[in-house]
């Protein structure tokens, strides 16, 4: 299909209704960490955009959040996309950004370098959308923090070598400190800044 063409298409059907259900969706699952839930609204985002990440996107990018996305989104047809449904600008700075997506299998350094808010304002930090290959095949790992009852265990495939590294910079920041989406497909879990996370002991 002509990239053009599929930037005009694949949005929600019914928007407001539609971004609604997404983002109640979206904050149980930052309430309960680590909680896989599925993307009920069909939305269908350029490649390699996944499902629940263009369903995020559409609900929660607008003309005055800035969005970074990896090279490999920027080149395709996803950035025309995001613009013609939600107005958003796109910035190639990780700091200016207010969310940031990145497909599957694409390089992080690391999240400092994404906006971690200030110790007055912790809100004004980057949300980064990370495609995995899927949310339960990979290494299992605990978490523990606020919204979980005792604890609970995720097991992402497809997350960077060094993940448990860099959150554990990032949870050092609290309040500050970037907060993460994982999706896999139409399903996706949360982990907040104030997850602690860890190599399952077995």
């Amino acid at each position: 299909m002509d990239p053009k063409t599929d930037a005009l298409t694949g949005g929600f059907a019914e928007p407001v209704f539609h971004a609604q259900s997404v983002f109640r969706m979206l904050m149980d699952g930052m309430a309960r960490p680590g909680t896989v839930s599925s993307i009920l609204p069909e939305v269908e985002p350029p490649a390699p955009l996944g499902m629940a990440a263009g369903a995020l996107a559409l609900t929660l990018c607008d003309h005055d959040t800035p969005v970074w996305m990896t090279p490999g989104l920027a080149k395709s047809a996803v950035g025309e996309w995001l613009r013609f449904h939600t107005g958003a600008p796109l910035t190639r700075e990780k700091a200016e950004a207010r969310f940031a997506f990145a497909e599957a299998n694409a390089p992080l350094s690391s999240f400092g370098l994404f906006s971690t808010g200030t110790q007055e304002y912790p809100d004004r930090s980057t949300t980064l959308i990370l495609e995995v290959a899927a949310l339960d095949k990979g290494r299992a790992l605990t978490l523990t923090g606020p919204g979980i009852k005792d604890r609970a265990t995720i097991a992402p495939l497809g997350l960077p070598e060094t993940f448990l590294r860099q959150w554990a910079e990032n949870r050092s920041l609290f309040p500050r400190g970037i907060d993460l989406v994982l999706t896999s497909g139409r399903q996706m879990l949360c982990l907040p800044r104030t997850c602690q996370i860890m190599a399952r002991e077995i």
